[in-house]
Parts: C-alpha cells; structure tokens; sequence
C-alpha cells in the first residue's frame, strides 16, 4: 500500500525538495559547512518560498529523530531517502546537519546572496518553462522532428497554454538580465536541456535573445492549427537561421 499524496506532503514534502536538490551533487556538509546543494536550496527558497524552510526543518529533524521501521517498509508507507553517497549509518546524522544549518539560516536570517543557479536542481527550479521548452522541444530529436529551430519554436507557441508561455517570457527576460558570461549561458541551456546547438551563427545568449523576442510577440490561437499550418508559419516569419 502506497502513501496517499496528501500523507506524503504532510510528512515528507518539504524533505523531498531538499534532498531532491543533492540528486547528481556530493553529499559534502559538515557541521560548520553547507555544502553546495544545499546552499542551492537555501538561495532558491528564501527567495521563493521562505516560508517553507521553517517545514523542511522540522520535516528532516522528525525524520533523523524517527526513521521508518519495519512495518512501514513492508506497507510502502515511507519515504526513501535517495542515494546521496553516504553510508546509510550515517544518513541520520547528516539528515540532523541539514536541519541544523537550515534552522541557524532562519534564526540568523543568513540567506545566500542572489546569483545564478550552481546546480542542476537550482536551475530548474529557477527556470521551470524554460526547462519544458529546451528539453521537451531542442532535445537530439529536435532534427528529425522539425528540421529547423525555428519550426520547434513555432510548435512550443501554437501548441501551450499562453499563461505558460507567458512565464515563459519572464524566465528568459530574468536569465537574460543576469547578464553571465557566454559559458555560463552555454551552461544553462545545457542544465534546462538542450542537446543541440544555436542555429548558426547565433551564441546560445544571442538566440536567447531572438527567442525572448520572438515569445513575446503576440501569440497565436491556442491549439487552432494544424502541424502543416504551424511549419508554414514558421517559414512565413523571420527565420532564426
């Protein structure tokens, strides 16, 4: 029997979100260091949902304190702590370090000062949409799918909701503004997902630029065309190549 969902935020929630954050990162906290995950936590979530941190204290405290027994192994009734390259003996002690330098975070008010994401986790946190657009639509199928970069773009557009789209167009205005060196824009579309190049001769901060512009003109009618309609289109507007 699996945990019902509402159990799970209620219980296990906030946990998640924090140790989702290391997945892929070195479980490297001591108990006068954070380490760069969960730093990325931290930045994000003052931010963002400050109000949260208080939950996932407590949330990674009751757990350290009570671990899942048997019973609740055998029910399916607990939540499985990811494999951050700790040995499971010292799981408890390290989730007790996490709760501890998140709780003298808030007492302190010693929030990590704004910046651009470190993290695989923090990157996508941060820049949700921009994550489904370069990963669901400039994927290494991207080629056979659309041909041109231009047709991938026109079919995110004519294909989602445009309250997205329109969150969309304020992630990349605030990545942009962030004004980072051209590796580290190189970087973040490889985080959100993106497996092939900028059309040519475009950097891939250049083409975001072209694709800011090209998101926030007016949208089309949701969903009212057709593939071939939407290639057509495509081919009618300023290519990006």
């Amino acid at each position: 029997m699996s945990m019902k969902p509402l159990v799970h935020d209620r219980k296990y929630g906030e946990l998640d979100q924090v140790l989702t954050a290391y997945l892929g990162r070195t479980a490297d906290d001591t108990a006068d260091e954070r380490s760069e995950a969960l730093t990325a936590y931290l930045r994000h979530t003052w931010q963002n949902r400050p109000w949260a941190l208080g939950t996932a204290e407590q949330q990674l405290r009751e757990y350290a304190q009570n671990p899942p027994g048997r019973l609740r192994h055998k029910l399916g009734e607990f939540y499985p702590v990811p494999d951050v390259g700790i040995p499971e003996s010292d799981v408890q002690e390290w989730l007790q370090q996490l709760a501890q330098h998140i709780r003298a975070s808030v007492e302190s008010s010693d929030a990590p000062p704004p910046g651009p994401p470190r993290t695989h986790w923090e990157w996508h946190a941060r820049f949700p949409e921009l994550g489904q657009l370069l990963g669901g639509w400039f994927s290494q199928e991207m080629p056979d799918e659309f041909g041109e970069h231009d047709e991938a773009l026109a079919d995110y557009l004519s294909t989602t909701d445009p309250g997205l789209v329109a969150r969309l167009c304020g992630e990349l205005r605030e990545l942009l503004a962030s004004d980072l060196e051209e590796i580290e824009y190189s970087t973040a579309v490889t985080e959100l997902g993106m497996e092939v190049d900028p059309p040519a001769p475009y950097t891939p901060a250049a083409w975001l630029v072209r694709v800011a512009e090209r998101v926030s003109q007016p949208p089309t009618q949701y969903g009212a065309q057709t593939p071939a309609e939407r290639v057509q289109q495509a081919q009618e507007t300023q290519p990006m190549e």
